[in-house]
């Protein structure tokens, strides 16, 4: 004996129903994935040559940067500081997690550090990992930008895989500028050239 009508017609209603939500799941994904990301526009660069004043070089390692540069994060994160952090070694590696799926999927993003002709550094992305999920580099820094505070000084641009870090643009109490002089980080040899302006010293 067959199965009654009305059994048969909920099997149908329910693989259908499967189904177009399998087909709505799968349209999101290539939206998200095809979806243009806008372009971010890049600080105007700035040259601390540019102001009268005392220039003074500083050099210093990747543990104390590394030291100074997570101190910054706590403080910047506040509640969620240990979620992320930064490691330096041959290049710079961002270690964090991002909420997805109501759970933590933990990433890591290994940069090329670039310096610039005016001292700012451009983090060039080299590699990402995010959990057992393949998404395109764009997506995951766009997460970022959405998600991830930052200050005015450092801009994360997704469609050139890069974040760009203005250092001659950094508020500090001071007033003083930075801008890198040296940033190599297989050899260890890191250095800051600092420009005091004439008015800091009442000049």
């Amino acid at each position: 004996m067959g199965e009654p009508r009305g059994t048969e017609q909920l099997w149908k209603t329910l693989f259908f129903g499967l189904l177009g939500l399998t087909s709505f799941v799968v349209l999101i994904v290539i939206t998200l994935i095809l979806w243009p990301v806008p372009k971010e526009d890049v600080p105007q660069k700035e040259f601390i040559e540019d102001e009268d004043g005392a220039e003074f070089t500083i050099h210093s390692s990747k543990s104390n940067l590394n030291e100074l540069v997570n101190g910054y994060v706590d403080k910047l994160m506040k509640d969620d500081g240990d979620k992320y952090s930064v490691q330096l070694n041959d290049d710079v590696q961002l270690n964090g997690s991002i909420k997805a799926f109501d759970s933590e999927i933990p990433i890591t993003i290994r940069l090329e550090p670039i310096v610039q002709e005016n001292g700012d550094l451009i983090l060039k992305q080299k590699e990402i990992s995010l959990g057992l999920l393949h998404l395109p580099n764009k997506r995951v820094l766009k997460y970022l930008k959405d998600n991830l505070p930052v200050p005015e000084w450092v801009t994360i641009n997704p469609n050139e895989e890069d974040i760009y870090i203005a250092v001659t643009q950094m508020d500090i109490r001071s007033n003083f500028k930075v801008r890198i002089q040296q940033f190599d980080l297989e050899n260890d040899q890191l250095s800051f050239r600092i420009k005091v302006p004439n008015e800091t010293l009442g000049l």
